[in-house]
């Protein structure tokens, strides 16, 4: 990848810019937790309780979740407002950065609790102490060696691929490489629900779409003034201040939902069809309109949300206190 300055490609280049892909990947993987994870957790735990003679119709949180989903409503705000800018800023990704750190400390406040281990899990805990942490760094070290070692050739084998077929190369890379990257995280998700462990599977994805929504977003413009040698920001063309706006929409739609600490079937249902509907819209619109496409149904999110919002105004304000200011020890015996 050449970076020039301020730009992604040398002048006069007709190839996708690599800065736009990595935008890409980035919206895909955030609409992917969303739009299929959350949905998902729902789905398979209310076919659960149905097949027990149980049935209910939401997933809730514990109101120790609060911490999650209050960061995640901080990030999302904060997120609306890059799709006005032509750059991600250094500014921005100290902030998101920032908040990625607040959002570690407060975490790391928690009590702890005993775990439920089972699988290569279990076998690790039977370790003593200095031998188990030992495993712990080794598997750390050795995850990081396969993605440093692979990542590359996976994601030029993508573009490859897209060239040869006659696919989008933007295509491929903001769905099928987040879509890769993101199923062991559904699975893990989906085996909590089926197992009737709902609250772990939904803070599990609430949970990592506030390191992405954060950390991943915050680190692109740091990468690039590395990789650049300059500090104008990560270059946002239209197409992708387009694809920002969207993801932050479906983000601050999924936050007005979720700010009960309870998503209902019909809210789940909701969030699914809205990420299918840009893919059915996409389908049929010609690609001239396909910029109007995402901004109408950016605004169908937002206007949801604003709904939501005004439904939830006490539910926010609870939301908020909770999730920033309370002790855990408070939360915790609620």
């Amino acid at each position: 990848m050449q970076l020039h300055g301020s730009s992604c490609l040398a002048p006069g280049s007709t190839a996708e810019s690599p800065c736009s892909l990595a935008l890409a990947n980035m919206t895909g993987a955030n609409r992917l937790l969303i739009g299929l994870g959350w949905s998902m957790v729902v789905f398979v735990a209310w076919y659960q309780l149905r097949r027990r003679d149980q049935p209910r119709k939401e997933v809730k949180l514990e109101r120790s979740q609060s911490v999650e989903v209050s960061f995640l409503a901080v990030a999302s705000a904060y997120c609306l407002a890059l799709p006005l800018k032509r750059t991600i800023s250094l500014v921005d990704a100290a902030v998101l950065i920032g908040l990625f750190a607040a959002y570690a400390v407060r975490i790391s406040r928690a009590p702890g609790q005993e775990p439920h281990l089972v699988g290569p899990a279990s076998w690790v805990a039977t370790f003593s102490v200095p031998r188990r942490r030992g495993m712990v760094v080794g598997l750390f070290v050795f995850a990081a060696l396969v993605i440093v070692a692979s990542a590359e050739h996976f994601a030029a084998a993508l573009v490859d691929t897209g060239q040869s077929l006659g696919i989008s190369e933007f295509l491929l890379v903001q769905w099928v490489a987040p879509l890769a990257s993101e199923t062991p995280e559904l699975l893990i998700a989906g085996l909590y629900a089926w197992r009737l462990n709902s609250r772990a599977g939904l803070g599990t994805l609430v949970s990592s779409k506030v390191n992405q929504w954060t950390l991943l977003v915050g680190s692109l413009p740091v990468v690039f003034a590395i990789a650049s040698g300059s500090l104008t920001g990560l270059p946002i063309d239209a197409r992708q201040r387009e694809e920002l706006l969207l993801t932050a929409a479906q983000s601050v739609f999924a936050v007005a939902v979720v700010s009960s600490l309870s998503i209902t079937v019909r809210e789940a249902w909701a969030l699914f069809s809205l990420f299918w509907a840009q893919f059915i819209l996409g389908a049929f619109v010609p690609e001239s309109a396909h910029g109007t496409e995402l901004i109408v149904v950016s605004i169908v999110y937002l206007v949801l949300a604003a709904v939501t919002i005004v439904r939830h105004r006490s539910d926010i304000r609870r939301l908020l206190r909770d999730g920033l200011r309370t002790p855990y020890e408070e939360l915790a015996h609620s």
